[in-house]
Formats: structure tokens, C-alpha cells, sequence
């Protein structure tokens, strides 16, 4: 049995000290590959390193909103000038925040914007972050041809994932799927056709409810699927087969 884990921030800093005693953990509980998504500029160079030296960690390239106060105006042109040169799977972390306070709306916009014309023109899926904002997000798509990609950590409503899955996008479940006290994810999570849905952990943050106020881990994505499966009574291997391929056709590999 093979999962896809499609957020996983690898690359952090918070796994400097055992990344690889984590990978080798995640391998064990059957994570055969992750997407690992940048957040800022600066990280780009070592994700980049990092996915090289492993064929089954995939990387994607972005500009993370709530990281705004580091970005700087040429930081777009920078990620065009990137992507031709590495081509990574895919566009992210990108997107609108509106649940942090004092993130400039406009300058969220228009970073979005940028980086979706960078996906538009290189033919490649995108991996989003949307916070309190999914009619904007969803409006904002309207106006571009994408290739599809994640809406990770969705919690928005069946409405809502309706429209995101009409343009291509499939809707990432993590680790708050585990927490009974989920009634609305759990709601969505068995409302949504099966080939909606993919895995995801955001390690090292949004862990499971068996490691609740821990770091995060790759090695937890199991737990995400035991939760799925018994809420649909559907056989985790089944889900597991299901979610990884998806995951993989959304990128392309």
C-alpha cells in the first residue's frame, strides 16, 4: 500500500536535526512520495537540492501569502526565471489569506495573480493556500487557464468544492480529519466523490490527534487515511490506491 503525501514541508527547518530518521519513518509507514512546496525565495535553492537528491520527493516553487513581509517586488520574476530553469511539478505554495490579521489583501491579490500567470504560461499545476477567502480565490481562477492542482487543507463549503473540482482542482485532508470534534472536514470528506480527495499531512504543522500540540511527520499520513476510510467504510487500501494515483495524475508523474 503507497500513499502520496501532497503537502510536506520537508525542507524546513523544524527537520534539519533528523530529516532523513524522518523520511526513512515515513517510507516504513508506506508514504512512498511527497510534493514538497517552498513558501518564500530564499528556500528555493535547498528544496530544490533536497528533491534532486531523491527521486520520489517532488517539488514545487511559490510565494506563501502569509509570508508576504518577505517578499520582495522582483521575487515574481525570480520564480519565472526558476521554473524554466528546473521545471518543479508544480506552482506553490500560493494563495489568499484573510484569517491573518494585517496581510495586505491587494498585495495578496497580486501576488497571486503573478504567480498564476507563471503557471498559466508553463502549462503547470498549482498548489493553493486559501484561508477564509475561497469566493475570491475561486473568482480569481475564473480568469486563467491552469492545469488544475491541489486545494490544500479545504475547508470550505460543498458549494464551494463543487466549483474548485469544475476547474480541475482536487482537495487535500490532513490531519484534522483525525479529530472527532471535525464535524464539517468529516462532513466534506464523505459528501466528496473519492477521485476529489487527496492525502496530505502539512508537516511539520497541522498534525494528527494522536500527536496533538507535536511536531508533524510524514509518517503520519496512515492516520489521515484510517480516518478517511472508516468515515466513507470504505477498505484503506482502496482509498490508498485511489489518492495516490490521483495525486500523481494531478502532477503529472
Amino acid at each position: 500500500m503507497e500513499l502520496f503525501d501532497t503537502h510536506c514541508h520537508l525542507d524546513v527547518e523544524e527537520f534539519d536535526a533528523d530529516r532523513d530518521e524522518v523520511l526513512t519513518a515515513a517510507r516504513a509507514a508506506g508514504v512512498a512520495e511527497l510534493l514538497v512546496p517552498a513558501v518564500q525565495r530564499a528556500t528555493w535553492p535547498a528544496l530544490l537540492r533536497l528533491c534532486a537528491a531523491d527521486a520520489q520527493l517532488h517539488p514545487a516553487l511559490g510565494l506563501h501569502p502569509v509570508y508576504l513581509h518577505r517578499h520582495e517586488p522582483d521575487d515574481i520574476a525570480a520564480l519565472a526565471a526558476q521554473v524554466a530553469r528546473t521545471r518543479p511539478v508544480a506552482i506553490g505554495e500560493i494563495g489568499l489569506d484573510w484569517f491573518v490579521p494585517d496581510l495586505d489583501r491587494d498585495q495578496q491579490q497580486r501576488l497571486l495573480e503573478g504567480q498564476l500567470e507563471i503557471a498559466q504560461a508553463f502549462d503547470l499545476p498549482v498548489v493553493l493556500h486559501v484561508r477564509k477567502a475561497h469566493d475570491a480565490m475561486l473568482n480569481t481562477l475564473r480568469r486563467y487557464r491552469l492545469n488544475g492542482g491541489f486545494c490544500h487543507a479545504f475547508n470550505g463549503s460543498l458549494a464551494q468544492a463543487d466549483r474548485y473540482l469544475d476547474m480541475g482542482f482536487h482537495l487535500g485532508f490532513g490531519g484534522m480529519l483525525t479529530f472527532e470534534r471535525s464535524n464539517h472536514l468529516r462532513r466534506l470528506a464523505v459528501a466528496l466523490p473519492l477521485d476529489a480527495i487527496v492525502l496530505e499531512t502539512d508537516a511539520p504543522d497541522m498534525t494528527v490527534a494522536s500527536h496533538q500540540h507535536q511536531r508533524n511527520s510524514p509518517a503520519y499520513l496512515p492516520e489521515v487515511l484510517s480516518a478517511l476510510a472508516s468515515l466513507r467504510g470504505l477498505p484503506e487500501d482502496e482509498i490508498a490506491r485511489e489518492t495516490t494515483a490521483t495525486s500523481r495524475r494531478v502532477l503529472h508523474l
